[in-house]
């Protein structure tokens, strides 16, 4: 139900006129008369957004640490939902930022209780952070631990009665099982592979659930950078098969940490192989009555992907990134243009199947599906065309993975051609206030910007420390010995693995790193005290931890871009890649990992950077951007 204005709307003047005023009269006399600080950079951040909902435009709105960034976009967000009868969408990073924006005494529920404003707050989140009902009938038949039992006793009564789920309440989100590992989670939850739209189980699984009650949001719906993406990429092709988008129309959107979105478009906008998944598929079609033709074309299509695979290994360039290079042979583009060929021939034997009803319509439909999407990614692969591709691992599988086009391409055409107001707001989106570097990684030709400084004294707050030492793994041991709160932060999984297996059992003990469990319980039992150190490599933006709950930042490396085949397809663009590519992308990495530390007026701690003998190099690239 569409819901008023928090302010009254006269025939003297415009809607914009009228929310110009209550920002005003709230950012300077309604909030401050209840306790919160008067900060000319927040008043300044709200206008310049409310100008850019006026002109329909795109804002880079960098505002530094402890602006109030997210009270300076709510205002104008929620005001403009009701107005246009549309809710606004706020797209964070990730999954953590999310809980981090509607937790208990946050500025969403502040807002509420000073203003009285009864906001309306939904989140959508990723489809791989719902369980998947298909995924864990299979897992239960085969997982004999606790984890998987606490899932079983979690789930309603209603979902598996006959009868009307009206009644039943949104279940099995990610969070809803904090001690549960990303290993074991990855086992059950949604993946690309499953296809809800012939699923008979769809109207009673937790996804689709949570779904509804999103939908219905008046004011906000909140959700991860990666679902925006993923709405986008899909939405056409749902909406072609009679499916609803991921997402409804919204008014505006808003990016927080808008920076890493390029990063969730690479995640949406790609095409993955994964190695098991299609002889996985595969077995499970091949059932008594079954014709022999289509079983002889089933095993055909495994034998050939499994020598596909095999010269796939063999043309990969060894490397630490985890994405690697691969070298095409003419012997794996013979093999690629076989499966093709492997997948023509089964998906004929499948329309002669589907008329004798041997094989489930389900598994079926399922494996038709996957099919077509497995033989568009192998064309792409085998043709000649401006496509990226790299070997990686995903969820523990050898994953090939395409990306079609270039990112900025694909943004342009499906979300900044919009007449849609779209606002950006990070402490870092700009270079020495150069906001070139971001606008053309986006492919984003016509913007607003502004740039305010934090309001912080960090002289009097903050020190930092440079350690131009090679043997960081013991410069860190010798830290940690003092105990303080301390978050540190790697460059790569791999490198946070590797300083993992440089401790002793006991010395990890006393050291949580992400992936271990769920990450949000993990930074809340951080928080908590239960650990004194967190180890990520994922957290260098959008963790809010004030006070004693973080008092020392260890930034492990220079967060230099991977070599990778993703990084070189940028680097390919570039004229000059070091200071065009990765050069603006280290220093502003750096910044936000530095800016995990002070979050408050009240906060105070070290930043401890660590440079082994090639990053002491680039030091004095910096220097001029360290706060102190």
């Amino acid at each position: 139900m569409r819901k008023s204005l928090p302010f009254e709307l006269s025939k003297e003047k415009s809607f914009f006129e009228s929310l110009s005023d209550w920002i005003g009269d709230v950012l300077y006399d309604e909030l401050p008369e209840k306790g919160l600080e008067c900060r000319d950079e927040q008043i300044f951040m709200a206008y310049q957004i409310e100008k850019a909902l006026k002109e329909k435009s795109v804002l880079f709105a960098e505002a530094g640490v402890g602006t109030g960034k997210t009270i300076a976009y709510l205002l104008p967000a929620i005001s403009y939902a009701r107005y246009t009868g549309r809710p606004a969408l706020i797209a964070c990073a990730d999954e953590t930022l999310i809980d981090q924006l509607v937790k208990e005494g946050g500025d969403i529920e502040k807002l509420e209780n000073l203003l009285q404003l009864n906001i309306d707050v939904r989140l959508a989140k990723s489809r791989d952070q719902y369980l998947c009902l298909k995924r864990f009938e299979e897992a239960e038949k085969v997982e004999v631990d606790d984890w998987i039992d606490d899932i079983a006793m979690s789930i309603p009564e209603s979902v598996y009665a006959k009868g009307s789920m009206l009644s039943t309440q949104p279940y099995g989100a990610r969070s809803d099982y904090p001690s549960i590992s990303d290993e074991s989670w990855q086992k059950v939850n949604y993946n690309s592979l499953m296809q809800c739209g012939v699923c008979e189980m769809r109207n009673r699984c937790g996804q689709t659930l949570h779904r509804a009650h999103y939908r219905s949001s008046s004011d906000l719906i909140i959700c991860s950078q990666d679902f925006l993406m993923e709405h986008l990429a899909t939405k056409e092709s749902r909406e072609r098969e009679g499916h609803l988008p991921l997402l409804p129309e919204v008014s505006m959107v808003v990016l927080d940490e808008g920076h890493l979105l390029e990063y969730a478009a690479q995640k949406a906008m790609t095409y993955k192989v994964q190695n098991y998944a299609i002889v996985n598929l595969l077995d499970r079609l091949m059932v008594d009555g079954v014709r022999e033709s289509t079983l002889y074309a089933m095993e055909k299509l495994q034998e050939d992907h499994e020598l596909f695979f095999d010269q796939l290994r063999e043309d990969i360039v060894p490397s630490e990134e985890n994405r690697k290079r691969i070298n095409k042979s003419d012997r794996l583009l013979s093999y690629g243009k076989q499966l093709i060929a492997d997948v023509d021939k089964l998906l004929e034997e499948f329309v002669f199947e589907s008329e004798l009803y041997m094989i489930p319509e389900y598994e079926l439909n399922m494996a038709e599906e996957f099919l077509e999407q497995y033989e568009a990614a192998i064309k792409i692969f085998t043709a000649k065309s401006n496509a990226i591709d790299w070997l990686e691992e995903t969820d523990g599988e050898e994953t090939l993975v395409i990306m079609p086009r270039l990112i900025t391409e694909v943004l342009e055409e499906k979300l900044f051609s919009k007449k849609l107001p779209i606002i950006f707001s990070s402490a870092t989106l700009s270079v020495k206030k150069d906001f070139s570097f971001i606008a053309s990684s986006l492919g984003i030709k016509d913007y607003m910007s502004f740039s305010v400084p934090s309001p912080f004294d960090y002289e009097e707050v903050m020190k930092i420390f440079l350690h131009e030492k090679n043997e960081k793994d013991t410069e860190v041991k010798d830290l940690l010995k003092s105990k303080q709160k301390t978050l540190i932060l790697f460059k790569s999984k791999h490198s946070m693995l590797k300083f993992k297996n440089s401790l002793s059992l006991m010395d990890r003990l006393s050291i949580a790193f992400e992936g271990d469990q769920e990450l949000s319980s993990t930074i809340r039992e951080f928080q908590s005290g239960s650990i004194n150190t967190l180890c990520s490599y994922h957290l260098w933006e959008g963790l809010d931890l004030p006070e004693e709950s973080l008092t020392r930042v260890i930034i492990f490396d220079l967060p230099f871009p991977p070599q990778d085949p993703l990084f070189d397809a940028k680097r390919a663009f570039s004229n000059n890649p070091f200071e065009e590519v990765d050069l603006p992308f280290m220093l502003l990495r750096l910044q936000q990992g530095i800016g995990r530390l002070i979050r408050t007026s009240n906060d105070y701690g070290e930043i401890h950077i660590l440079l082994n003998e090639k990053e002491q190099s680039v030091k004095n690239r910096f220097l001029d951007i360290l706060p102190v």
